[in-house]
């Protein structure tokens, strides 16, 4: 029996509108449904040496993939808008910075791989291993803009305002069901992994990292311009 659905209005911008299904998963605007068919066609999942690369370069080009995690039954995704750098033993802002503890070791390990850590004792942040093994880098996920499983990330935020759902790096772990257990998981896998979903990537800038004491005139900031998902 075929399925039907009803969609609703999420929001209107000059004469463009955006709407969500019964699922609440944000569906293309008008017109952009043949764009979006021919371009899910060329969707790839991020190999091994996408993170087998200088931090910096890894932490522009992941602007406009797509993070997926696949747990406990339920699929969800979000566009990536916003990156943070954190690169070897002499970064200040780094958890290297010291050396390796039980707490970063996954840091210090190959590329490709979820560092997840918590924060104040209740909030996950999950980072991006980068570069060779040995060698501590990674790249912080600042922040989305949600697509797939959007209803299911606004219960589990307790939060219904789309723009602030994801728009931190702690707000997108909690959507997204991200915390230690994923620390160490393989982005090469089925459970967490990014996708390039074969779209054009608009203008990108960079800035100081935020919320850090130390290492602030390094530019090492990633985000889409013009994005209304960017941390606030």
């Amino acid at each position: 029996m075929r399925r039907w659905r009803r969609y609703y209005l999420l929001h209107r911008s000059g004469n463009s509108s955006r709407f969500v299904d019964d699922d609440e998963n944000i569906l293309p605007a008008a017109g952009e449904q043949d764009k979006s068919n021919r371009q899910y066609a060329m969707t790839k999942k991020l190999g091994r040496k996408f993170y087998d690369r200088p931090t910096l370069k890894v932490a522009r080009e992941l602007l406009g993939k797509y993070l997926v995690v696949k747990k406990d039954g339920h699929l969800l995704s979000g566009k990536i808008v916003e990156t943070e750098a954190y690169i070897g033993l002499k970064d200040p802002a780094s958890h290297a910075y010291r050396g390796m503890t039980p707490r970063n070791e996954v840091m210090f390990g190959g590329p490709g791989y979820a560092y997840v850590y918590l924060t104040y004792g209740m909030h996950h942040c999950l980072n991006l291993v980068t570069e060779k093994e040995g060698y501590p880098a990674a790249v912080l996920i600042r922040a989305i803009e949600p697509v797939d499983g959007v209803g299911l990330m606004k219960k589990r935020r307790g939060y219904r305002n789309l723009q602030d759902l994801t728009s931190g790096p702690a707000k997108l772990c909690q959507a997204l069901g991200v915390d230690r257990k994923l620390n160490g998981e393989d982005l090469c896998s089925e459970v967490i992994f990014v996708q390039d979903r074969g779209e054009t990537v608009g203008r990108t800038a960079s800035s100081s990292r935020i919320g850090i004491k130390e290492g602030k005139h390094k530019k090492w900031r990633f985000f889409l311009k013009g994005s209304q998902f960017v941390s606030r």
